[in-house]
């Protein structure tokens, strides 16, 4: 997954920067020498990657033939391998091109990655190594790319030296403060927020097919699906975004919470070394980022109305993180329902992948109290994806499927905890 470029301080497209970006290439002006990487610790069951300084992001994939597990660091510049340890023979590093470092993972049996993150600085990421049966492997392989990203905090390290050009950019607006998009259909209906992945200077995964941009696919299918709902008048709707503007990852979820979303679903497109790995895939929560997330809204949260209208102000910090914990879990099965019901009613209008429910822990997933998930259409690595994602036909087919199971779970009342 090509989700997901977040630099902190950066909360919006400006228009003049392709023509700032055109006038620096007509100067000569070149980006500032690529952060180094510094080591690559590993043991039998974690890999872990430091960085002299920040990186954009990081992504991981599986192999085979041979097996391997390989990383990919944007913004970074390759060092000199490091030590194996457990399914772990060999370790690699090259430059994959000029701006991403890759890290290759020779395995000696078969072994997949979770629970991708970043260290709270941004200055190293983390990778989860676990065995793994053949199927399971082959599976993982299969899957394609999976993106993770620093905290909101990171910034990018600046341009200096002779050649080399310094722009100052309008602070980010602060999630919580930036205007609300606007609701629409009848009063008194639940409501859906639809968040349409990427937008602004993040295009998201670009297509070896044509280069379409993921960011313009999920903003079709997202207004495709808003324009099917309204139709059918059984449900309220807003768009995270409704043209190409850029979103920090916690800004679309915080804009669900602040509206009081019943349901949030985010839309992505997906990427895979695999050209022939095409269809869907519904990610949820996974349990080990839930808990992560579950403390650290515990420790900072204070005030009253925080989950599900109890006040926790009063609660000591156990209690406090027991009432989230629960709460959390209980929007986890809610998620991982509506899953199950996307695919059941989704599946004659739009193809899946054979393991169409997955678990990440993707930021945009976490907010404890409002079920969520995040669709990935398709694979712009395949050339029969692309032309179904960027077709008003394939992006009303997605619209029809999830407008069915939009409608299907809150007839039955399967709603939040808000």
């Amino acid at each position: 997954m090509c989700l997901r470029w977040t630099i902190g301080g950066i909360a919006r497209q400006y228009g003049a920067m392709s023509l700032l970006l055109a006038i620096l290439t007509t100067i000569g002006w070149h980006p500032a020498a690529a952060t180094a990487i510094e080591a690559v610790n590993v043991t039998p069951e974690r890999v872990t990657v430091r960085f002299d300084d920040y990186v954009a992001n990081a992504s991981a994939f599986v192999l085979d033939g041979p097996d391997r597990i390989a990383i990919d660091v944007s913004g970074a510049r390759a060092g000199d391998g490091g030590d194996a340890a457990g399914p772990i023979r060999t370790v690699r590093q090259g430059q994959y091109d000029p701006e991403t470092a890759r890290i290759v993972l020779d395995l000696a049996r078969p072994a997949i990655f979770q629970n991708g993150r970043f260290s709270e600085d941004g200055r190293a990421f983390t990778l989860d190594i676990r065995p793994a049966s053949s199927i399971a492997f082959a599976s993982a392989a299969s899957a394609g790319r999976a993106s993770f990203f620093p905290p909101m905090a990171f910034r990018a390290r600046p341009p200096s030296g002779r050649g080399e050009l310094t722009v100052r950019l309008p602070r980010a607006t602060a999630p919580g403060t930036a205007p609300l998009p606007t609701i629409q259909g009848p009063t008194g209906r639940p409501l859906v927020v639809i968040d349409a992945g990427h937008g602004g200077h993040d295009p998201g995964a670009i297509s070896p097919h044509g280069g379409r941009r993921e960011k313009d696919a999920t903003l079709a299918i997202a207004i495709a699906t808003r324009d099917a709902l309204l139709q059918s008048g059984r449900v309220r709707v807003a768009l995270t975004r409704s043209d190409d503007r850029f979103l920090v990852l916690e800004e679309r979820y915080e804009i669900a919470r602040r509206l009081g979303a019943e349901l949030f679903i985010s839309i992505h497109a997906d990427s895979a070394e695999n050209r022939d790995a095409r269809g869907a895939t519904i990610y949820t929560l996974s349990e080990v980022a839930s808990d992560r997330e579950s403390e650290s809204l515990a420790r900072r949260e204070n005030s009253a109305d925080v989950i599900n209208g109890v006040d926790l102000g009063g609660a000591d910090e156990d209690v406090r993180s027991i009432l989230i914990d629960l709460t959390q879990r209980e929007t986890m099965n809610i998620s991982s329902r509506f899953a199950n019901l996307l695919y059941r009613d989704a599946r004659q209008t739009f193809p899946f992948t054979g393991d169409y429910h997955r678990f990440a822990g993707f930021v945009v997933l976490k907010a404890p109290d409002m079920p969520s998930i995040l669709l990935e259409t398709g694979y712009l690595t395949n050339e029969a994806d692309v032309e179904r994602l960027f077709s008003r036909e394939g992006q009303r087919n997605i619209a029809r499927g999830l407008t069915r199971a939009i409608e299907t779970h809150f007839a039955r009342g399967l709603t939040g905890t808000r």
